[in-house]
Formats: C-alpha cells, sequence, structure tokens
C-alpha cells in the first residue's frame, strides 16, 4: 500500500511545521533530531507501547496508530492554542 503524503496548500509550510512539530516534542520531553522530525513518532509509539518499526507496519491498527498521531498532533494543537492566546491577550 502506498504511503499517503500530506500536501500543505501553503508552498514551504511543510519545512515549518516539521520545524514545529521538532519544538513542541522536544519541550514534551522526547529525543527529537531536527534534521528527522517524524521520527519521534517511534519514540511516542515506544512510550505508549505501540509496535512500530520503520518499513511495513500493516499489522498495525487504525486506533494504535490514531493514538500515536494523536499524543504528537494533540501536543503541537495545544501549542498553536496558546500562541495564539498569547497573541490575543497582547493586543488587547
Amino acid at each position: 500500500m502506498a504511503r499517503r503524503r500530506r500536501r500543505y496548500i501553503v508552498p514551504g509550510a511543510e519545512q515549518g511545521m516539521q520545524a514545529f512539530k521538532a519544538e513542541v516534542m522536544k519541550r514534551e520531553g522526547y529525543d527529537v533530531n531536527p534534521n528527522r522530525p517524524d521520527d519521534v513518532k517511534y519514540e511516542v509509539a515506544k512510550e505508549l507501547g505501540i509496535p512500530l518499526n520503520p518499513g511495513d507496519n500493516g499489522g498495525l491498527t487504525t486506533e494504535a496508530a490514531g493514538h500515536i498521531g494523536g499524543k504528537i498532533g494533540g501536543s503541537m494543537v495545544r501549542e498553536m492554542i496558546r500562541l495564539a492566546q498569547d497573541r490575543i491577550s497582547n493586543q488587547e
């Protein structure tokens, strides 16, 4: 099965989002390689007890994959909300 690739509408946004992911997950206490921020998913999976390996993970349930992505995405969304709240409060 082909790997799904997220496409960003704004050109160049992917690099910024990857840097943001690395920054957020580092603050969460994960060891993140800034050149390969997507690799943090393996550390998150290990912490959650989910057997995620590079390559084919066809045996991984959708629920397990969602736990990994949810942990990462949830942290990023919380940080985006915090940044927006700070910006709004500084405008008042």
